[in-house]
């Protein structure tokens, strides 16, 4: 299994910056964000299956666009693969044919371009050798996090998410876990925004490290612009012993 990134910012403003999304090997992505729009055509026409952790726009904003791009040019539908609250949320406010059309139900609500589909926290997805098992998180709105196995490795993604300890105890059981790749969106100096908006910052990503039991690893995403540095260093005095890096485009992960 190969992961490659195609976006790990938390914000937009250059070609380095693009928001959350990740491509495995060639059929699957995780998130949907700006980053995905980087893919050529015949990319986006291969991918069967996208797993979204929730619905805010960095992490979907591509959705829409590469169903109207390819769902011509397929012949099966694409299947998103999420609870069924953001499915609910994903129906009611961007595929409601007023932001968008309803592609689970065109051209035809027996042929329809894109199908959702509910899974739940804890039972896995197996796509071939491939398992794909949502954890635990807690965001504003209804979220979860990914663990991808190959079957001779584990790399779990937080998504978007505050202090979890149910996160934590479901990462403590994989006894394969290679790489973590966990969001510290703000500063410690923006500590109560990112308690307000439940995300993580360094002290808070520490206080979080101290439940794990970590042999991984770890990689650090969703920075915002402008504080990238401050953060990193911050990073970098909290759990700097267990050697954290930020996340980059285009890293791959090989499982």
């Amino acid at each position: 299994m190969k992961i490659r990134i195609l976006g790990c910012s938390g914000g937009i403003g250059g070609r380095h910056l693009r928001t959350t999304s990740m491509i495995v090997d060639h059929d699957i992505l995780v998130d949907a964000g700006t980053g995905a729009a980087d893919l050529q055509i015949a990319d986006l026409v291969q991918i069967d299956h996208v797993f979204i952790t929730h619905p805010h726009l960095d992490h979907v904003a591509c959705l829409p666009f590469i169903v109207d791009t390819v769902g011509d040019r397929r012949s099966r539908p694409l299947i998103v693969h999420a609870t069924a609250e953001v499915i609910e949320i994903l129906h009611s406010h961007i595929f409601n044919w007023a932001i968008w059309p309803d592609f689970s139900a065109i051209p035809t609500p027996e042929k329809p371009y894109l199908r959702f589909e509910t899974l739940n926290l804890g039972e896995p997805v197996k796509l071939d050798n491939r398992i794909i098992t949502a954890l635990p998180a807690n965001h504003t709105v209804p979220a979860v996090g990914y663990s991808l196995s190959s079957g001779g490795g584990t790399l779990v993604f937080s998504g978007d998410t505050t202090i979890c300890p149910e996160l934590w105890a479901e990462v403590n059981c994989i006894r394969d876990l290679r790489y973590l790749i966990v969001e510290c969106a703000f500063p410690d100096r923006e500590r109560r925004l990112a308690e307000m908006s439940k995300h993580l910052c360094p002290s808070l990503l520490a206080e979080e490290l101290t439940n794990s039991q970590l042999d991984a690893e770890i990689f650090i995403t969703h920075l915002k612009p402008g504080q990238i540095e401050l953060t990193m260093l911050e990073v970098e005095d909290s759990i700097g012993e267990m050697r954290p890096r930020m996340l980059q485009n285009n890293q791959v992960f090989d499982l």
